[in-house]
């Protein structure tokens, strides 16, 4: 299996109302430091794949897209909807909401 299809397998475990890191779906992925890959996954795959692509944080645990597909207040939304906190600043509490595989 190719990273691509890792990295989609591994995106579609993630359960409902838990968050994990582009870096921790890298790890699982065997690429431990393909973080930036995982994004580009996302970014092109997300559609196709009905991949749940509003679960995928930084290692900060803060909303990082820059993606104008993939807006910030949309993930905010999405995440708030299956009754993941998010601040207003954009901010995800790794330790309570955190999946990790």
């Amino acid at each position: 299996m190719n990273f691509k299809d890792k990295v989609i397998s591994i995106l579609k475990l993630i359960p409902y109302g838990r968050v994990t890191t582009y870096g921790t779906i890298a790890t699982l992925a065997n690429v431990p430091r393909g973080a930036r890959l995982v994004g580009g996954v996302l970014h092109y795959n997300s559609e196709k794949h009905d991949l749940p692509w509003h679960r995928v944080i930084n290692r900060h645990g803060f909303i990082s897209t820059t993606c104008f597909d993939h807006l910030k207040g949309a993930q905010k939304a999405l995440l708030e909807d299956e009754g993941v906190e998010v601040s207003k600043d954009f901010m995800v509490d790794l330790d309570k909401y955190g999946w990790w595989g």
